[in-house]
């Protein structure tokens, strides 16, 4: 399996290449992919320093043009692609079937994925993408249950990506619109949910911390208590007089319990989430996956997880914790 590993910046893709990925993925410094966060993604010149590094090393790079253009910007996403093709990228990572289109048309020699923000959940709508517009793999929304990654697997036209490892969101890849009802500012057409420009924190006198959403209030804090970045989804709102996180706990996906599973699926190529987090996350997740995938691959019938691996990953998860989220699901 193809370990792919988040870059957020030129020092980030060159840890991840030197722990190990077989493959990372980056951003244009714009909102055509959706990590549009300011000081994050790439100018011409670390993209181009980033791939000779990478294909120095042996490892691919992706181009994440995964957001959705309006209609009167679609050339700008289409400039992003031949872009992209210009500089010699591996494959594009892509979501909008005009975006797929201008590439299959354009350049048909890049390869183009089918990105999470794709939303393909079935045979069908991975048949489709492939027939239409000639994808040459699907990553998976994070909305399955591993019998149906499993089956997936056996009907699927093109090899499938999974996420591994990272922040998980509120499960509607692609669909997701709850940061506009507080921003007016769509993860999928603006980059970002929650744009920096308006996250407010607060200092309290009790040594609370509160932080809002474009003035409202998303979360307050206890003295030494963890706190995340904030989302609509990951808030902690009072519902019939009780405070709680009603939509979802702040927490990372953790797969790695799943890994001989996945692998006898037949799944391609294993995720990790966080183009946002720095040097540190990138090193320790990319080392930490790297090992336990080669040592499955040398011994599958004597594989099982390593302590010390789990340990380093839950050091790294949003809130320290992690989850298998939909794929330990008993129905499907």
């Amino acid at each position: 399996m193809q370990l792919v590993c988040p870059a957020g910046n030129l020092p980030a893709l060159r840890a991840a290449v030197d722990a190990g990925a077989d493959a990372v993925y980056a951003g244009f410094r714009d909102q055509t992919n959706a990590r549009a966060f300011p000081g994050l993604n790439f100018d011409d010149a670390e993209l181009r320093a980033g791939i000779a590094y990478a294909h120095q090393r042996g490892c691919k790079v992706y181009i994440a043009l995964n957001t959705y253009p309006e209609t009167s910007r679609l050339r700008v996403w289409q400039e992003a692609v031949d872009h992209a093709a210009a500089l010699g990228c591996d494959a594009i990572i892509a979501a909008e079937m005009a975006v797929l289109d201008h590439a299959m048309r354009e350049h048909p020699g890049m390869a183009r994925h089918l990105s999470v923000q794709g939303s393909a959940t079935s045979a069908p709508a991975l048949r489709y993408m492939h027939e239409r517009f000639g994808i040459s793999r699907a990553v998976l929304p994070r909305v399955l249950s591993l019998q149906q990654v499993e089956r997936l697997c056996v009907f699927s036209p093109v090899p499938l990506e999974v996420f591994a490892f990272g922040s998980l969101c509120i499960m509607v890849e692609g669909r997701c619109q709850l940061s506009s009802y507080v921003t007016g500012a769509s993860p999928n057409r603006h980059g970002v949910c929650s744009p920096a420009r308006f996250v407010r924190w607060e200092e309290h006198g009790d040594g609370q911390r509160g932080v809002r959403l474009n003035g409202m209030l998303m979360d307050r804090y206890a003295p030494g208590e963890p706190a995340a970045y904030p989302t609509v989804c990951k808030g902690r709102f009072d519902v019939g007089g009780e405070v709680f996180h009603a939509l979802e706990e702040p927490t990372s996906l953790n797969t790695l319990a799943l890994l001989p599973q996945l692998a006898k699926a037949g799944v391609a190529a294993l995720k990790i989430e966080g183009r946002q987090r720095g040097v540190a996350y990138v090193t320790t997740v990319t080392r930490t996956w790297r090992e336990a995938i080669d040592r499955h691959l040398a011994n599958p019938a004597a594989w099982s997880p390593n302590p010390a691996w789990q340990q380093a990953l839950s050091a790294h998860a949003e809130g320290h914790q992690t989850t298998l989220g939909p794929y330990h699901r008993a129905w499907h």
